[in-house]
């Protein structure tokens, strides 16, 4: 009977041991995936990291460009604004639009010019034709008869 009984712990102990191992291999599988999900996520994490980064770095470097760009365009501008300043002439130096010839010549035919007639305006009695005493009555809104039928 001994051996009977040990036959069967020794059965019970394998059933118990195959149990035991495939739930602990089945946990130990999911915790394998998981530490090799967060391995990768970490990864990601670190390289999104470094994107972010070079991406902030290559923005700052466009904005020092574009700093640099106005401040050269300022510059340009405020020596364009002296030149231009020094150029205008003083009101002493001012240069006439028309020469001294053609100045002397559009006087004289400003003299040569017949003087203006002063007309005086007649005084009108009648109202103009638009506003006459007979009115056509074509604006009133009455339905008018045709004169232009063909019978």
């Amino acid at each position: 009977m001994n051996i009977v009984i040990s036959l069967i712990i020794f059965i019970a102990g394998i059933i118990t041991g195959f149990l035991v191992n495939r739930y602990l291999s089945n946990a130990s599988q999911a915790q394998r995936k998981l530490i090799v999900q967060a391995s990768k996520s970490e990864a990601s994490l670190e390289q999104y990291k470094l994107d972010v980064a070079d991406h902030l770095e290559s923005s700052a470097k466009l904005l020092d460009q574009m700093n640099s760009t106005c401040q050269a365009a300022m510059n340009q501008m405020q020596r364009s604004t002296q030149i231009l300043q020094k150029a205008t002439p003083v009101e002493s130096d001012i240069m006439p639009f028309f020469s001294e010839e053609t100045i002397e010549q559009l006087a004289q035919t400003a003299n040569l010019r017949h003087e203006k007639r002063n007309e005086t305006s007649e005084t009108i009695s009648e109202a103009p034709l638009d506003y006459s005493g007979n009115p056509s009555g074509l604006f009133i809104d009455k339905k008018q008869s045709v004169t232009n039928t063909e019978e």
